[in-house]
């Protein structure tokens, strides 16, 4: 008799397991497939040649911005101001926004500009939770740019 209950427990366990795996199957298969794609349309006419970055690219509903810089004279705060402007335009122009940044990179080309960057930075409002962060000083910013910054988000 003991030996028939725990064949009894078997087989049940058996159905719910193939009973939940099917329901995990139809919702797989309900899901959309997941490719790398650019979230912009494309430009037309297409350019002569291939670009070597994208300006941004989803991943289902992750969305990887490229470093954006500030290519005009000017002072750290106005830099950091126009970089993330422009940072705030591209994700609203993918259909995300400052809130949903889960990462922020910020490379630096001095590190002495930490507090006046930050001083602008925070005047964003970034959602709450705020995204995390890593801040660096790095060797060169392309363009003469004071401040670059990437971003990591969702859609």
């Amino acid at each position: 008799m003991e030996e028939q209950s725990r064949r009894g427990l078997l087989n049940g366990a058996t159905v719910a397991a193939a009973a939940a795996g099917a329901l995990l199957a139809t919702g797989a298969e309900a899901q959309p497939k997941m490719e790398k794609r650019s979230p912009y349309p494309a430009p037309n006419p297409p350019p002569a040649t291939p670009p070597m970055f994208s300006r941004a690219v989803t991943y289902g509903n992750m969305l990887f911005l490229a470093g954006v810089g500030y290519h005009k004279p000017g002072t750290i705060e106005e830099h950091t101001r126009g970089v993330l402007e422009e940072i705030k335009k591209n994700l609203e122009d993918a259909g995300s926004s400052l809130q949903k940044c889960l990462k922020v990179s910020v490379f630096l080309a001095d590190l002495k500009d930490y507090d006046r960057m930050n001083a602008v930075y925070r005047s964003f409002d970034w959602g709450s939770p705020p995204p995390v962060r890593t801040t660096t000083a790095a060797a060169g910013v392309p363009g003469n740019s004071l401040v670059e910054i990437d971003v990591i988000a969702y859609i």
